[in-house]
């Protein structure tokens, strides 16, 4: 069977549309502060990304290592680490700290990063729920106008596509964009962080060979 254009338009109502869209974000929105919006509308890149990979993470500690066992810690540039744990850890090993206070570091930057995981997938997640509601509404809405207009019969069609047209937006938009990408935010997450623990042991260890170091030519 040939699906043309004009056939697909036939679904298409631009005020439904509005309905549906536009009172899903906006009921989603209020939730929260405006802020936790537009971290949601940031993070829809991440789905096309691939998965958070432990490798490049640990070849920038192994770098960062390798200067400073060459020349001092003082010599690691940390504009060159992309990566913010690593970054963050090499910081505080070059101000003295032990491999148990790094490790506190690395924990608390990981549950930090959780929290903000969460409000994002949570912001999806009741965007999930409010668009069958606004589906919903959008219903009423073209019914009531159907109703209002019986004497026109030329505004009846328009009204009724309304009616049903956003009812399918609601589904459509609920199981098929907002709770995917609250599902798929939350795996990766997972999976970030589940490699990210990978990085404890090397940096206890890097932190185990500066510390005593620094501490002798401190003495």
């Amino acid at each position: 069977m040939n699906i043309d254009a004009s056939t697909l338009l036939v679904f298409y109502d631009p005020v439904a549309l509005a309905i549906v869209g536009g009172g899903t974000m906006l009921a989603t929105a209020a939730r929260g502060p405006f802020t936790d919006t537009l971290n949601a509308l940031r993070s829809l890149p991440v789905l096309v990304r691939r998965p958070f990979d432990f490798g490049p993470a640990r070849a920038e500690l192994a770098r960062a290592e390798r200067v400073a066992h060459a020349k001092s810690l003082l010599a690691i540039d940390s504009q060159v680490l992309k990566d913010a744990d690593v970054v963050r850890g090499v910081e505080a090993v070059a101000d003295g700290a032990t491999p148990d206070q790094v490790e506190q570091l690395l924990d608390r930057l990981r549950e930090e990063r959780l929290d903000r995981h969460t409000v994002v997938q949570d912001f999806w997640a009741a965007a999930a729920e409010a668009a069958p509601a606004m589906g919903m509404v959008g219903t009423l809405i073209g019914l009531v106008r159907m109703f209002r207009s019986m004497d026109d019969p030329a505004t009846i069609g328009a009204a009724m596509a309304i009616a049903l047209l956003a009812t399918l937006y609601g589904a459509l938009f609920a199981n098929l964009i907002a709770a995917p990408v609250a599902a798929r935010l939350r795996r990766l997450s997972r999976a970030e962080e589940s490699e990210r623990r990978g990085l404890v042991a090397p940096f206890r260890a890097f932190a185990r060979r500066e510390t005593p170091i620094k501490r002798s030519r401190a003495a």
